[in-house]
């Protein structure tokens, strides 16, 4: 298994800093936050972009994220415009995947059925489009109750109704145990269609007042990170995992010592599981 940063646990920092950091800490890749993506592109060149990361000899995996691209109405030609961006975006600098998520529930009442229809869908011409440029779509189910997508198992659904190979999964261990996911789910993915998963743990908080900054770094929470990484194991997946931090106290630290602590805090969980690179 690959071990790679994550922009978001370095929210604040450029992506300079968090290429960087990434190599000072010993990561061999970045999943690349797209906000970072497009101020650095304000100023500097594709070639510029795509030189920053292989003088640092870091692999951008994802770029992360569209995100919301459901029950869009009116304005999903925004959510299309973005993914061809970033799709002319990863095809130039090697980048594999975009990572895209699921929208809140919609004000009126929906069924199961309608909101598998609508991914379905937008995924399809999505990633109808990201194809085109040789892109894979990791669609990532998000476990706040809020979300119309919270659990694998819903994910894998809808993206095998796409009929799509380029379409997949990112798997996120936060959102899984936020949303109520069950080992089981898992036994029933196609590891092929895992393009990424997030390491990550959360406070000992109820599951109703989770969020993204109630994140800790993994293994100093109570995720159930061990069991996450066993049963992925033994279904075979063997790709890339990204550290995915969005706790704000993080984001006032060093950037290096913040993924030094991160990789390190990561390789423990993994390495009982994984083969490392």
């Amino acid at each position: 298994m690959k071990l790679y940063f994550h922009g978001a646990t370095t929210m604040t920092s450029s992506l300079e800093t968090d290429v960087e950091a990434s190599k000072l800490a010993g990561f061999t890749g970045l999943e690349v936050w797209a906000s970072k993506l497009d101020h650095y592109l304000a100023v500097h060149s594709m070639a510029e972009l795509s030189a920053l990361f292989s003088r640092n000899g870091i692999f951008p995996m994802v770029l992360n994220s569209i995100e919301f691209i459901g029950f869009r109405g009116n304005d999903y030609h925004q959510i299309q415009s973005r993914c061809q961006e970033l799709s002319i975006i990863a095809r130039a600098i090697g980048c594999p995947a975009i990572a895209v998520v699921p929208s809140p529930i919609p004000d009126h009442k929906i069924t199961w059925n309608e909101i598998v229809m609508e991914y379905v869908k937008v995924l399809r011409d999505m990633g109808k489009m990201a194809a085109g440029y040789g892109i894979n779509l990791a669609f990532e189910p998000l476990g706040f109750g809020w979300c119309t997508v919270r659990t694998p198992r819903g994910a894998w659904e809808i993206i095998q109704k796409t009929g799509m190979e380029n379409v997949g999964m990112i798997l996120d261990a936060a959102h899984f145990h936020a949303g109520g996911g069950l080992l089981s789910e898992l036994d029933e993915l196609d590891t092929s269609r895992i393009f990424g998963f997030h390491i990550d743990d959360l406070e000992d908080c109820p599951k109703e007042a989770i969020t993204d900054a109630t994140r800790v770094m993994p293994g100093d929470g109570v995720v159930p990170l061990a069991a996450i990484c066993e049963k992925l194991s033994r279904i075979g997946y063997d790709g890339h995992c990204s550290v995915e931090l969005f706790r704000p106290e993080y984001w006032e630290l060093d950037p290096a010592q913040v993924a030094i602590e991160a990789r390190e805090k990561a390789l423990k969980v993994l390495s009982p599981y994984f083969s490392m690179e």
